[in-house]
């Protein structure tokens, strides 16, 4: 009898746990897993829980993908980055935000991250300089082609 009602406790301990959790924002099915464990809950205590929320569609890869997205999208990041970060979180497939996206809203992307960060100033005989805003906008997840882009660009006079 002991055995059944820690079963049960456990299921509403991984069940109000969970729903608090996506109260306060989407998560990826990884990341619940992950902070649950981290619960000392049991793996299959766990999957029935997360299976059954995903059925009432309260936890969605899909929808976790396209809200993180945006948000990285709007805090300068490029796709190398977030395509990277998403896989951490276990979601594989790109949210239809990044695939909507052109490499020219990319390059203007960069461009404007360039212009904020470090105004858009000629760099023509400033190799230190060019190098460091080039491993800046590197480290943010921007192709080469991007970068290159961005650091071509200067204010119109």
């Amino acid at each position: 009898m002991a055995k059944s009602e820690n079963d049960q406790d456990d299921d509403y301990k991984a069940r109000s746990v969970a729903l608090r959790l996506l109260a306060r924002r989407e998560h990826s099915r990884l990341e619940l897993t992950r902070k649950l464990l981290q619960r000392q809950l049991s793996k299959a205590v766990i999957e029935t829980v997360l299976d059954d929320y995903q059925e009432q569609d309260w936890l969605s890869d899909e929808r976790f993908a396209e809200a993180y997205a945006r948000q990285r999208i709007e805090a300068g990041y490029g796709l190398l980055r977030i395509t990277g970060e998403l896989m951490q979180r276990g979601v594989s497939e790109n949210a239809d935000t990044l695939q909507t996206m052109s490499s020219e809203d990319w390059c203007d992307q960069v461009v404007r991250l360039r212009r904020k960060r470090f105004g858009l100033l000629d760099l023509r005989g400033q190799l230190e300089e060019r190098l460091r805003q080039m491993r800046f906008l590197q480290r943010r997840g921007f192709t080469h082609e991007q970068i290159n882009a961005a650091l071509d660009a200067v204010e119109p006079a």
